[in-house]
């Protein structure tokens, strides 16, 4: 598992460029995860557990070579290994040679039977699965703190909105829950991928595993029980069956579909706080000597939430890539992926985890102006009324024809005057003065609370029966979340 603590990051040259994912966005513990310590000693336990599984299946390994390499594991030489790059052209075989001088007597034995993407595919398997194990603590914490808004908010009654036009009331609470729905088919969807992951395993050249049964004397069992053996060692359930020289691309895709949908979900969050913080009724937090402009002081800007849109617009943009190298792989194995994958597997992880970060941030400190949504709602609700207002009349012995056809012209006359003059919306004060609607109590009629439908109850049902329960899954998560560095 990525360690948690914070990792300081290496002296930054201001004369290159500096990946912002990593200098201002994402955190420590994920940055780590990709870092190049992490993928190379993890190239290390690879050879290890590959050696350890042949000696335990008959091939004529020593407890001291093995020890030896446990014992420099993770005491990488990366200028050595720089060195052996340049003259070899080749990342694996620096690397084997390496960690072969470290390891003097195990040299003979590193990488026996194995191809580059022994090391490769089976490393990237390892980083994503432990990179989905990060993001799913982002979205447990993300998931707490929007449970706990929504339970506080759940009757507090506002404008909902269809095409962004006024439209039936909901409550604050309630609309949480939508953005809750969204984040626990995410959960859902990375827990089950990171239980799916298969390993690439041990196969070969071209994944025929035929080095390996040379290595064991046409012992097909042997063989299968090699791949076994090692993936187990690594924590995995199982190897996929079949590969070329490399996994599948596909699973690439898979992956970042996962990732993808985090992010749709994070960008209509995010746009959401935009809008609701245009109405004043909802904001994200601000902090006390934060500058929303530098040219108009006075301005609060959700600039968190465009970050958020603006990460995820990229991770989305990802997926389409990984989907295309899996589509235009030749035979059992191209290397037309390879520079790509470099690129768009951890800068997909590293972005939609700094998205995590943000959202945390921003859900455990959204602020409510309720009074500004009651205004909201004042300004509307007469209209959204005007159905309860004609039952009543009804119930009264009164002409519901009669009181629909004036209401729609105290309605019409009422719209003009809010659109034409800027005035406040007085239908309610029409009526009153319309003999046709005495006896009628409209301002029992015009209690907000009277039309939000099920909101709260639906709050509390929703909040007990699929999100504690998913919690309750992933207890042990930390509530401390990276710190947001910009």
């Amino acid at each position: 598992m990525p360690s948690r603590t914070k990792v300081p990051l290496p002296m930054e040259d201001h004369s290159v460029y500096s990946n912002p994912l990593i200098a201002r966005y994402a955190s420590p513990a994920m940055a780590e995860l990709w870092g190049n310590q992490r993928r190379f000693s993890t190239w290390r336990r690879l050879w290890i557990a590959l050696a350890e599984a042949e000696k335990e299946l008959g091939l004529p390994i020593t407890d001291e070579q093995l020890a030896e390499m446990r014992d420099h594991e993770s005491n990488i030489d990366f200028s050595l290994a720089a060195t052996y790059e340049r003259r070899f052209r080749h990342d694996v075989m620096a690397h084997v040679h390496t960690f072969g001088d470290v390891a003097p007597k195990a040299r003979p034995i590193i990488h026996l039977g194995a191809t580059s993407c022994y090391v490769t595919d089976n490393t990237d398997l390892i980083q994503m699965r432990e990179g989905l194990d990060l993001l799913s603590e982002g979205l447990v914490r993300v998931i707490r703190h929007l449970s706990d808004f929504a339970r506080q908010y759940r009757d507090l009654p506002t404008l909902g909105f269809t095409h962004f036009q006024a439209a039936q009331l909901t409550t604050v609470g309630k609309r949480a829950c939508l953005w809750l729905q969204d984040l626990l088919l995410d959960l859902e969807e990375v827990t089950a991928r990171r239980e799916w992951l298969p390993f690439r395993g041990v196969k070969g050249t071209t994944g025929t595993q035929a080095t390996f049964l040379s290595l064991f004397k046409g012992d097909h069992q042997k063989v299968r029980e090699l791949d076994r053996r090692v993936a187990k060692k690594l924590g995995f359930r199982r190897s996929i069956p079949v590969t070329g020289q490399t996994y599948t691309r596909k699973i690439d895709s898979v992956v970042l579909d996962v990732l993808s949908g985090i992010s749709q979900t994070a960008h209509k969050l995010a746009t959401d706080l935009r809008l609701l913080s245009h109405r004043k009724e909802v904001e994200e937090p601000f902090e006390k000597e934060q500058i929303g402009s530098s040219a108009m002081a006075y301005k609060r800007n959700p600039m968190r939430s465009e970050r958020i849109c603006g990460l995820a617009r990229f991770v989305m943009s990802l997926g389409a890539n990984t989907e295309q190298t899996a589509a235009v792989q030749w035979l059992e194995r191209t290397l037309d992926d390879s520079a790509n994958r470099r690129l768009v597997i951890p800068q997909a992880f590293l972005a939609t985890d700094a998205i995590l970060v943000l959202l945390a941030n921003v859900t455990k400190g959204l602020v409510v102006y309720p009074k500004v949504i009651a205004t909201a709602v004042a300004s509307e609700l007469p209209f959204m009324a005007t159905e309860e207002i004609l039952m009543a009349g009804v119930e009264k012995g009164k002409d519901r024809q009669d009181l629909h056809e004036r209401i729609r012209q105290h309605s019409v006359a009422a719209g003009e005057q809010v659109k034409r003059e800027g005035k406040h919306n007085d239908l309610i004060d029409r009526l009153k003065k319309d003999a046709a609607f005495q006896g009628i109590d409209l301002e029992l009629v015009m209690d907000a609370r009277r039309f939000v439908g099920r909101a709260p109850e639906q709050v509390d049902e929703f909040l007990a029966e699929e999100i504690e329960p998913a919690l309750a899954k992933h207890k042990n998560v930390s509530a401390e979340s990276a710190e947001i560095k910009v």
